[in-house]
């Protein structure tokens, strides 16, 4: 057991129940820079949250937006207050401060973890630089429903892509030293299983077997603590009846126990409150109760903890020993991040003016954009565009937009530095481009003469490029849809500039996967963008007129049609596996294929390339061998490519059914053209291992096929035997 920090117990000792409370409570201030009159002082809200500062009532604040009044509330905390115990300030920066880089499913399609440390670590400056020391990002919940609004803010549904990212993005926020003044507390979210909630409905129930939760949810979180994440966030869902805030399971069973997690765990907004609304509860002192003997430190918002904790205590029910190592953990990670020596830490008003949109984190951001599109279809290499000799028709309601540029999860946009795709086009190809543009629809309403007048610009061009979509609030928290489809008003223009007949390219703005109407699967190419942020236009136009080629890989499945979800790659085989001749007795639909439109791993690029055959070192390894597992991979186009070669496993027979596939790798390759290039991956049994029945992690022996290919569907698997010795 690890001996408790002197300082901290001395603090403990000197405390009231009161102020303990008070070390548990966390609200918002966003706004609250506002509210001071300079001819009568600070407003109520701003004078009630000071006085709370000053009474030690308050651990800190999230949201804050004004670094000025940060300082000043911190110099209340640590002068004026009885214990003098620094505040720490924290936000939602989610994929970007001020200068915004694509949304996190968009930039996982990069399937790049230096990339994603690099934009973290960006992030981290800014937000630091504005007075934030903890970010509640980032996600990491495997999202396998693509109904779910909240599948735009994770890595999408592969467990070891998931967690590849998530060590990547904390070591980002973290840096090498927490307690440095650029350093970002991250907070792995949502803790757990709240990418699995039925019917991709947020906030719903989530119904996860033991073994799933383990092997496909839990990953990540792991991956992040190990990484050194001293924070977590519980998630809204129950899993199995039990919400996340009281599941003593979860953040006391396998978080501690298991785990050996040190640090603290804090409510997701009013979570411990929604117990009462989820019938776990009784009522407000019996919600807090119920979340703080499950192993919920902190609660946000609401002040459930400061008003009732006192009260339990002294009543007898709650044991102040609980209350003690709750506090114990919050201030072990105040600690950690240098406050009590450096209560001014981030808190610089002048590192505004320095370090918020850095012309280094705007060159990075275009540079994530270009890395995070897909293209998933480029039929007689229509693309990448000629940047003269063509005139070129821009079409769509996100052409000229900056409002939706950005994406979901932007608690402090700067909407006036977005690039437009038609300033990112217009900067590609000079002042004497031939660029028409036309909206033709709204995003979900149509326009007088819209579709006419984009019909004449697609007939008076050579080239069309039709920009469609989601809108910022058709993804992200609250954003469940029924039909993950392009809305009709678009559709509707899709289909009529169609029907001109010019070639056409489609740019997809979205959050998640989509069905896709058959106008825009008969498209030329089709290419996701997501939402790339700042410099979204400029990303785009980088990659349609071949500046930059390409590389993007799918962290999602497309599916065929909407009520295929949920719709992910790495399913278990079942008992009647579905047919692609016979009768219709397999796992199967009536209308459509069981196959993805689209699957998981799949991007083309401006080249073309060829895997050999996979091969092996060996047919058959003990449980202390390894297999080497190799195959080249060769540019037979003429442009200079960058393939993602993935490798993928199966077990044959297990205890428990295993998927039909499982990233297990990647490896990143540039190629000239004419070049090839020999991949090796080295597997171990501790790569085979999957979740048994007891929660342990062994692999069986017994025939395992392996492949590496350029998606999780392409290849032909080659075997071996894993030995019982």
């Amino acid at each position: 057991m690890t001996a408790e920090d002197p300082y901290i117990e001395r603090l403990l000792k000197r405390m009231t129940i009161e102020e303990k409370a008070g070390q548990l409570t966390m609200n918002g201030a966003q706004g609250l820079g506002r509210l001071v009159n300079p001819d009568t002082g600070p407003e109520p809200g701003l004078q009630s949250t000071l006085d709370e500062i000053a009474q030690g009532r308050l651990t800190g604040l999230f949201n804050a937006d004004d670094v000025k009044l940060g300082h000043a509330m911190q110099k209340i905390a640590v002068e004026k207050s009885r214990l003098g115990i620094p505040l720490i300030f924290a936000a939602d920066i989610i994929h970007g401060l001020k200068t915004a880089f694509p949304v996190p499913l968009g930039e996982s399609a990069s399937f790049d973890a230096d990339l994603c440390s690099r934009t973290a670590r960006a992030t981290a400056i800014e937000a630091t630089a504005f007075g934030v020391h903890w970010t509640f990002a980032p996600a990491v919940d495997i999202a396998r429903d693509q109904r779910w609004g909240r599948v735009v803010e994770g890595a999408g549904e592969d467990p070891w892509l998931g967690s590849l990212l998530a060590v990547a993005r904390v070591r980002g926020f973290q840096g090498n030293d927490l307690r440095a003044n650029d350093s970002l507390l991250a907070c792995p979210k949502h803790f757990a299983g709240y990418g699995a909630v039925q019917g991709g409905m947020d906030y719903n129930t989530a119904d996860i077997p033991e073994t799933t939760l383990r092997e496909v949810h839990l990953p990540p979180f792991k991956a992040a603590f190990d990484a050194g994440a001293l924070s977590t966030m519980a998630s809204f869902n129950d899993t199995g009846g039990v919400p996340s805030t009281g599941n003593r399971h979860l953040l006391t069973g396998i978080l501690r126990g298991e785990w050996g997690f040190r640090g603290l765990v804090v409510s997701d907004f009013n979570s411990e409150k929604e117990l009462v609304e989820h019938g776990y509860a009784a009522d407000d002192a019996d919600a807090v109760y119920k979340a703080v003997m499950a192993g919920c430190d902190m609660s946000i918002q609401g002040g459930l903890y400061l008003k009732h904790i006192p009260a339990l205590v002294k009543s007898g029910r709650l044991k102040v020993a609980v209350v003690d190592e709750a506090v114990r953990r919050v201030l072990r990670v105040k600690k950690a991040l240098g406050l009590f020596e450096n209560p001014y830490r981030s808190l610089d008003p002048a590192r505004m003016a320095t370090d918020i949109r850095r012309p280094e984190a705007i060159a990075l951001a275009r540079e994530a954009g270009r890395k995070a599109i897909v293209l998933l279809k480029n039929d007689r290499g229509l693309l990448p565009l000629p940047k003269s000799g063509k005139s070129i028709a821009l079409i769509g309601p996100f052409v000229t937009d900056k409002n939706n540029a950005l994406g979901p999860w932007m608690v402090f946009p700067d909407m006036k530095s977005a690039v437009t795709l038609e300033q990112g086009v217009r900067a590609a190809l000079g002042a004497n481009a031939n660029v028409t543009v036309v909206q033709g629809s709204g995003i979900e309403r149509p326009l007088d003469g819209g579709i006419d007048a984009a019909v004449a610009a697609a007939r008076a061009a050579e080239v069309v490029v039709v920009y469609v979509g989601e809108a910022t609030n058709m993804s992200g928290e609250g954003a469940s849809r029924v039909d993950i489809t392009i809305p009709k008003v678009q559709i509707d223009l899709i289909d009529a500039v169609a029907a001109v007949g010019k070639p056409m390219v489609i740019l997809l703005k979205h959050g998640r996967a989509l069905e896709l109407p058959n106008s825009v699967k008969n498209a030329q190419a089709i290419v996701c963008t997501w939402f790339l942020g700042s410099e979204s236009g400029n990303a785009i136009a980088d990659v349609l007129f071949g500046d930059f080629a390409p590389q993007g890989r799918l962290p999602i499945s497309f599916p065929r049609r909407a009520g295929q979800q949920p719709f992910y790659y790495n399913h278990r085989v079942t008992g009647r596996p579905s047919l692609t001749e016979g009768p219709p007795i397999g796992a199967r639909y009536r209308e459509v294929s069981t196959s993805a439109l689209f699957p998981f791993g799949h991007g083309l690029g401006y080249s073309t390339v060829t895997y050999s055959a996979t091969e092996i070192d060996q047919p058959r390894i003990s449980k202390s061998g390894r297999v080497v597992v190799k195959a080249r991979v060769t540019n037979t186009g003429t442009r200079k490519h960058h393939e993602v070669a993935q490798l993928y496993l199966r077990i044959k027979v297990a205890e428990i059914v295993q998927p039909l596939r499982a990233l297990k790798g990647i490896r990143h390759l540039d190629l000239n053209p004419g070049e090839s290039a020999a991949i090796e991956f080295v597997l171990t049994a501790q790569d085979l291992a999957y979740v048994h029945a007891d929660a342990k992690t062994r692999a069986d022996a017994g025939e395992y096929e392996v492949v590496i290919a350029p998606d999780s569907t392409a290849g032909k698997p080659v075997s071996f035997v894993l030995s019982g010795t």
